[in-house]
């Protein structure tokens, strides 16, 4: 296993000034889109991360105990796809939160004594604390390096750290919040930072029984209400903005043939919002996109793979067959 000095862990950091700024200047281009839009990074500020953390113990929410069945019950079969080959290598994950699930992946790694480094990419700081605290405690001597920020910058800072072999993990199905333009060209981008030979493995849910999907967004106990309404929380919070929260409301819907769930906040009466010298409009049940959730079946999961210059190595299922983890691996140079 690949020592840190005195089995420390590091951490690179992009924040500050330049986050705020890249915070409002997205906030303020989005409120004057047509229609008007937040963008779903933000949902996960230190309040939104434990908002979320409670949504993922809901029964409706599936996604996560979908997910945790793969990395609890088919964990063996992970390590074996990521360390196939028994060179040392680097597990990169973007947006790793708290750890809750790759842990189990880490756990089974650790105690077999592979060799490899573990690199979770975050945009809070506050979870990457925990979350290192966490590791360092279990896993002594465990080479862990944090990176806080945008995924594709400190990727390709954490793809220079080593010569090492890269398995990036990208889980929670967090590639279903890029629309499918975007999703193409996040693809495309993690194909370019990456080299032959190279493995991500990445979390897709699965088209289902719309219903089933649907609850999901749209919780009895309302979980899912308050974390899309604290990203107006955090904008007020963060650039001292003047949103009544309160005069907006969550409307979640999904399209079954396209594969798209969609998250609004809606704006119950006609008002306006000053940001920054700038003033922002809006008309009565005038809505916010704030996130979409599109769910695949597996040829277009197969298809998105071929698109970007991966070859599919894996498909691993949960039980009920709701969600699958991708393996990928960059085509070999002939």
């Amino acid at each position: 296993m690949k020592l840190d000095v005195n089995g420390t862990s590091t951490v690179v950091s992009r924040l500050g000034r330049e986050t705020f700024v890249r915070f409002k200047d997205d906030v303020l281009k989005g409120l004057f889109s047509v229609p008007k839009q937040l963008h779903p990074k933000y949902f996960y500020d230190e309040r939104g991360s434990a908002l979320f953390r409670e949504i993922m113990v809901q029964p409706e929410y599936y996604l996560t105990g979908c997910e945790l069945d793969i990395f609890k019950n088919k964990t063996d079969e992970l390590s074996k796809m990521v360390s196939m080959d028994g060179t040392p290598f680097d597990l990169i994950e973007l947006g790793a939160g708290d750890g809750f699930k790759s842990t189990h992946l880490l756990r089974h790694l650790y105690h077999e004594k592979k060799t490899f480094s573990y690199m979770p990419i975050d945009i809070s700081g506050a979870i990457l604390d925990v979350l290192g605290n966490s590791l360092q405690s279990e896993f002594p001597g465990l080479d862990v390096q944090r990176f806080e920020g945008e995924y594709m910058e400190m990727l390709a800072e954490a793809c220079s750290r080593s010569n090492n072999r890269k398995v990036v993990l990208f889980l929670g199905a967090n590639i279903g919040n890029m629309e499918p333009d975007e999703c193409q060209d996040f693809c495309g981008q993690l194909e370019s930072l990456l080299s032959p030979g190279d493995m991500v493995l990445i979390g897709f849910d699965l088209k289902k029984a719309p219903k089933q999907v649907l609850k999901a967004y749209d919780d009895a106990p309302g979980g899912t209400s308050k974390f899309n309404l604290n990203l107006l929380d955090r904008i007020n919070r963060e650039l001292m903005t003047d949103l009544d929260v309160v005069q907006f409301e969550h409307y979640p819907m999904y399209d079954p043939i396209s594969g798209a769930c969609r998250s609004f906040l809606v704006s119950t009466l006609e008002q306006e919002v000053h940001i920054d010298g700038h003033t922002i409009r809006f008309a009565k049940n005038e809505v916010i996109c704030t996130e979409i959730s599109q769910k695949y079946d597996l040829m277009e999961i197969q298809n998105l793979a071929d698109q970007a210059g991966f070859d599919t190595i894996g498909m691993i299922h949960d039980s009920k067959k709701w969600f699958v983890d991708a393996v990928w691996k960059i085509k070999e140079e002939v």
